[in-house]
């Protein structure tokens, strides 16, 4: 019989992710330059857009801690709105449930993914919020779990990880061999709005995958 465990509470670390997937991270400076390279300009409404989120962002964050769904609300669909994810030919499915069976010892791991946008079945990017007072490093195993789960073998796959205070994105292969690597860190609390790079990047990643 098969044993059903949860990713949420068997992924909280990288040796996690190398047991039970082989997943590891490449070494291969070139393997995520999507992060990087060949960003697309922002217009004046984008960029006031952002400023809007910003704003509303500072507004709330200087209270209190945001908590999951908040950050959701802020920060994460505000942002998918403006980079074109909520529009033809995107489609966005939250929560999204998902799993995936492992052998040795078999397995099938299942989760619940925050949002996932998809393209003609395409999974384009996956993203995991959580509340502003959980470091973001440790939500990248469960993320990345995630990711494994997609089923299309012959595409990478990208993903968003954010806790409202700061973004980071990440790249995963199945092929030859599962690898993965991340984006630096982009931190919100500097006065310059950081938004503008997370947008970009979300305007890269849409333009590669349509």
């Amino acid at each position: 019989m098969v044993s059903i465990i949860g990713i949420r509470e068997n992924v909280n670390s990288f040796n996690d992710l190398k047991a039970k997937f082989n997943l590891q991270q490449t070494e291969d400076d070139f393997f995520f330059t999507e992060w990087y390279e060949n960003l697309p300009e922002l217009t004046e409404e984008e960029t006031a857009s952002l400023n809007q989120i910003k704003q509303r962002y500072n507004y709330h964050r200087a209270d209190r801690p945001l908590l999951e769904g908040t950050v959701n609300l802020l920060v994460v669909a505000p942002l998918l709105a403006v980079a074109g994810f909520l529009d033809p030919p995107f489609q966005i499915r939250s929560p999204e449930s998902v799993e995936i069976t492992i052998e040795d010892p078999v397995e099938t791991l299942r989760g619940l993914i925050d949002v996932l946008v998809v393209n003609d079945r395409l999974w384009i990017l996956v993203i995991e919020a959580k509340r502003t007072g959980i470091p973001l490093p440790s939500a990248l195993p469960q993320i990345l779990a995630y990711m494994m789960t997609n089923p299309h073998q012959d595409k990478p796959v990208f993903g968003m990880a954010t806790n409202g205070d700061s973004f980071i994105f990440l790249k995963l292969s199945k092929q030859p061999t599962p690898q993965y690597d991340v984006s630096d860190s982009f931190l919100l609390l500097p006065r310059r709005n950081k938004f503008y790079d997370v947008l970009r990047i979300l305007k890269r990643l849409a333009q590669i995958t349509t």
